[in-house]
């Protein structure tokens, strides 16, 4: 099983960006879907959940302008980022919770992670 992360760039504040992340390989199945960041000398923090239920849960500091969604027959997860701060520049990490054939449970998968700065 693999995840590749995609979508990352430099955008002035106020700015757009879409992250995508698809997992790829023997996958029963896809609980929880992710978004993690970690910033420059700080922790790895959550930023995003989706639920194969779709319901959805967000970090207080990105309520209202970060949307994460998925489709469950690409097995893909998305997360747009709607009016960017720099505060927001990180290295973006998405996540999946996969039952995989060859294992028969369900293990916690990683992208590779990629760079969102936030510039004027």
């Amino acid at each position: 099983v693999q995840l590749q992360a995609s979508g990352g760039g430099l955008v002035q504040p106020g700015g757009t960006l879409r992250l995508s992340c698809a997992a790829s390989g023997s996958i029963f199945s896809i609980s929880a879907m992710n978004w993690y960041r970690q910033a420059p000398g700080k922790q790895r923090e959550l930023v995003a959940t989706v639920l194969s239920s779709g319901s959805t849960n967000y970090a207080d500091s990105v309520k209202g302008r970060f949307t994460i969604s998925r489709d469950n027959a690409k097995n893909t997860v998305y997360l747009q980022m709607n009016g960017l701060k720099p505060e927001d520049t990180a290295v973006y990490y998405c996540n999946a919770i996969i039952k995989a054939y060859s294992t028969g449970y369900y293990g916690s998968y990683w992208g590779q992670g990629t760079q969102v700065t936030v510039s004027s």
